[in-house]
């Protein structure tokens, strides 16, 4: 099967946001590149600069349609940043190879907390008491590398899960309601607008024998009664759109988790939410944060 690869050009403070777009719209695999010919000084501790003018690649299954790639892309980003990319979107069209298999070759098992570990078919975890959720990277965005999906598997794994009820909304690859489901979680309903997220997650439920727990269901589906707790790993329009939903969704006393979120967006998504939930200060990683506020 061949690929597509989607290039777009931008500068170097809305690279990361788009990095996450094209994950979330199914992207294999992102990397970022030099636009132009800016060379990078030895960086500092903790920093992870970027180019001016940088040039953000995504891979893409090469079964989709080039044309509604195109459509999404462009439209997802009006949306996000009211920005037409019409004319700066280049998608090119790559033969056939072992891709996914190719990036296996450095992607390797990635511990998040104390014990919870994400690791590729064919990697070892050494750690006696480690929870590891078997995961490959697919058609759908989360494999625990970018920092949002990190941050939110980092708190999963320090938070006691035992006999809660959750929805992980926007799931993706469902390498959120899995993890969850493996570290004690009673329940998951798991939902998304990407059919293929849907599939990706029930397939990587089952792969890691966690499936009789799971739930995948529409958004329009969801459970007519409020949970223990609500992940929302997506976006900050989005979050804030969604707010009077996933509220609904959370019990009184339950908790809600929120991620996909720049740092200069937090206050914004938390004021959004601080009628309703006693919010916490944000947990930050890179430019990314996680909220998490309990229901009143």
């Amino acid at each position: 099967m061949p690929w597509i690869q989607a290039h777009l050009t931008t500068g170097k403070d809305q690279a990361p946001l788009i990095e996450l777009l094209f994950e979330h719209l199914g992207a294999l695999s992102t990397t970022l590149e030099d636009a132009e010919d800016e060379p990078l000084l030895e960086p500092g501790p903790g920093e992870l600069p970027l180019w001016k003018l940088t040039r953000v690649t995504g891979l893409f299954a090469g079964d989709i349609d080039s044309d509604e790639l195109r459509q999404r892309i462009n439209q997802t980003l009006n949306q996000t940043l009211n920005r037409d990319v019409t004319r700066s979107l280049a998608l090119e069209v790559l033969e056939d190879q072992a891709w996914e298999r190719a990036w296996l070759d450095n992607f390797h098992a990635m511990s998040f907390g104390r014990r919870l570990w994400i690791c590729p078919q064919g990697r070892h975890v050494e750690q006696d008491d480690a929870i590891v959720v078997e995961l490959d990277p697919g058609l759908a965005f989360g494999t625990g590398t970018h920092p949002t999906t990190a941050l939110c598997l980092q708190w999963l794994d320090r938070t006691p899960l035992e006999g809660l009820e959750l929805i992980d909304f926007g799931c993706g690859s469902g390498i959120l309601a899995v993890a969850a489901l493996k570290l004690g979680a009673k329940r998951v309903y798991a939902t998304d607008h990407d059919p293929q997220a849907m599939q990706a997650t029930v397939a990587n439920a089952e792969k890691n024998s966690v499936l009789e727990r799971l739930q995948p269901c529409d958004p329009a589906d969801l459970p007519g009664h409020p949970v223990d707790l609500v992940l929302a790993n997506i976006l900050a329009g989005t979050l804030i759109e969604l707010k009077e939903q996933l509220t609904g969704l959370t019990r009184p006393g339950g908790r809600i988790i929120l991620s996909g979120i720049l740092s200069e967006q937090a206050q914004m998504v938390s004021d959004a939410y601080a009628e309703a939930f006693a919010m916490q200060p944000p947990r930050h990683q890179e430019e990314w944060v996680l909220l998490e506020g309990t229901r009143q």
